[in-house]
């Protein structure tokens, strides 16, 4: 059966991430171009990131836990999709404000990119907790293992390649031994290989560009 140990580990980059983008997005000074864009780009490639974990599993796990699971766990499932709905509208509006403030780079549209993002911080936090608490035990019970691993391939397909390294040091970072192990195992071996390698300096040499190191401290 599946082993979703791993989920911790994309969870906990997301728990890092957004808050220090926020912190990120505060440290840019008034009309610095080219600074917001950067920033900007990262706050853009953390939402994505967190859509396509959500759409992997809207398509491809709670389908399978309302179709084997017993009928008891069909509002813990809607819960989720409800959640996922929010939080969609959270990430939307962020994105919208990252969008603007990467053309303008004025302090307004930079201080409103910062509270939309804290704005979809404790709701995203909440559906974590609820899905680790409740969901993950399911999955181990209800979906086989070359069912997981194909939740994890196909969000890895849709991350666009230049990013794949970097977004997989990110998960990676902090990471448990058992939570990794958890990773390992499904991810086909020559992947696993190039980016366990590459991927940690990856996200070592990205972050430190944008200064996240700067602020971590701070949130």
């Amino acid at each position: 059966m599946a082993d979703s140990r791993d989920m911790y580990l994309v969870h906990s980059a997301f728990r890092r991430e957004f808050p220090a983008a926020a912190a990120l997005v505060r440290t840019v000074a008034a009309n610095d171009s080219a600074t917001a864009a950067r920033v900007a780009d990262h706050v853009l490639i953390l939402t994505g990131l967190l859509n396509l974990h959500h759409a992997g599993e809207d398509e491809k796990v709670w389908p399978k836990l309302l179709q084997r699971g017993p009928k008891e766990i069909a509002p813990l499932v809607e819960t989720m999709e409800r959640q996922h709905e929010g939080l969609h509208e959270a990430l939307a509006e962020v994105e919208r404000r990252a969008t603007a403030w990467r053309r303008t780079a004025t302090a307004v549209d930079r201080d409103a990119l910062a509270s939309a993002v804290d704005a979809m911080i404790a709701p995203m936090l909440e559906h974590l907790v609820t899905e680790e608490t409740h969901l993950l035990a399911l999955i181990d019970k209800y979906l086989t293992d070359k069912e997981w691993a194909e939740v994890g391939a196909a969000a890895m397909a849709t991350v666009p390649k230049n990013l794949l390294p970097m977004a997989f040091g990110m998960v990676l970072r902090d990471g448990t031994p058992e939570h990794v192990a958890g990773l390992k195992a499904v991810i086909p071996g020559p992947a696993w290989f190039v980016l366990s390698r590459f991927g940690p300096g990856a996200y070592t040499r990205y972050a430190r560009r944008l200064g996240l190191d700067r602020v971590r401290g701070a949130v």
